[in-house]
């Protein structure tokens, strides 16, 4: 069969748009936006610096790309959980089993979700309002169902869930003070394995009825 016109040219952008995204998510992670360097980036993807701007028009708006890349991915995940059937209890431990693996499987989320977090600004309102405020409301949900129907302590909801957030997330952000200090390589499988078993426990001694 013939390939359609074009069709040749869309799949190298393809390729290239990802192999760029690629390349600045690795550079970022290391260096944060005002660090890094767009040669470097352009070097580490193998493509002219000028296509850089073709595909993202700024450094900025490619370091945005990379973080909706994430947090697009996660939600995609997370929604489907936290929206899916089941009880409260088997709802929220599934929502942290899928948070926990996400970011265990993605070894330069945790810099960059950390730089993300301590950013601010207007530039990033816009993620804030596609990614975090629905996720964030469908959790609520979630806490509110649980103790309405028993499942759960009565608790603020608000907290609950930044508690629930910190316990998945401080491991990963502190992976290298913790190797300092001595501890295993925090993204070794049995590092991983005994720290979601762990925050799994935890949250269900802590906020379930009947842990």
């Amino acid at each position: 069969m013939d390939r359609q016109p074009g069709t040749g040219r869309r799949a190298a952008g393809v390729r290239t748009r990802a192999a760029i995204l690629a390349a600045a998510e690795r550079v970022f992670a290391q260096s944060g936006l005002a660090g890094a360097r767009t040669d470097l980036i352009a070097a580490e993807a193998g493509v002219n610096k000028a296509l850089l701007y073709y595909y993202f028009k700024s450094k900025e708006k490619l370091y945005l790309a990379v973080l909706e890349d994430h947090f697009e991915q996660f939600n995609r995940q997370a929604l489907q959980v936290l929206d899916g059937p089941g009880s409260a209890r088997e709802v929220l431990l599934r929502y942290v089993g899928v948070h926990f693996d996400f970011i265990s499987a993605r070894h330069r989320h945790a810099p960059l979700f950390q730089q993300f977090m301590s950013a601010g600004g207007r530039c990033f309102e816009g993620l804030v309002r596609k990614y975090f405020e629905p996720r964030g409301q469908a959790v609520a949900r979630l806490l509110e169902r649980g103790m309405r129907e028993g499942e759960f302590r009565r608790a603020d909801r608000f907290h609950t869930a930044i508690s629930i957030v910190a316990l998945i997330v401080f491991y990963f952000s502190a992976a290298p003070v913790l190797h300092m200090l001595g501890h295993a390589d925090a993204y070794a499988p049995a590092s991983l394995k005994r720290r979601k078993q762990e925050v799994l426990d935890f949250i269900r001694h802590a906020l379930f009825v009947h842990p």
